[in-house]
């Protein structure tokens, strides 16, 4: 539960970290769309159940496969992408810590 919660919140606060520390003058904005990066965790609406707090995500779930990683590293070298991309990246780095955290 602890570890749910805190993954959860970490959503939030490391974009907020993120965009106070590189995009200070329009934080808000850099914030929110970092946050709307979340919505690439409507691909666990394919799975069943829907939510397993034992499941690690990462290799898992269509959008948050190696391949999908790996395009949203490549995405971040096209201006227009870049800060979805990071967004996206971050937030598969934290599903990877969540998963990490699973297996200590």
């Amino acid at each position: 539960m602890i570890r749910s919660n805190l993954h959860l919140v970490a959503h939030f606060l490391v974009p907020a970290a993120i965009a106070a520390i590189f995009f200070r003058d329009r934080f808000w904005r850099v914030w929110l769309v970092l946050c709307l990066t979340m919505l690439v965790d409507v691909d666990h609406l394919l799975a069943d159940p829907v939510y397993d707090p034992g499941r690690c995500s990462i290799g898992f779930h269509p959008l948050h496969s190696y391949v999908m990683i790996v395009i949203y590293g490549l995405a971040t070298l096209i201006t227009p992408l870049r800060l979805v991309a990071i967004g996206l990246l971050t937030h598969m780095f934290l599903d990877g810590v969540d998963c990490i955290w699973m297996g200590l």
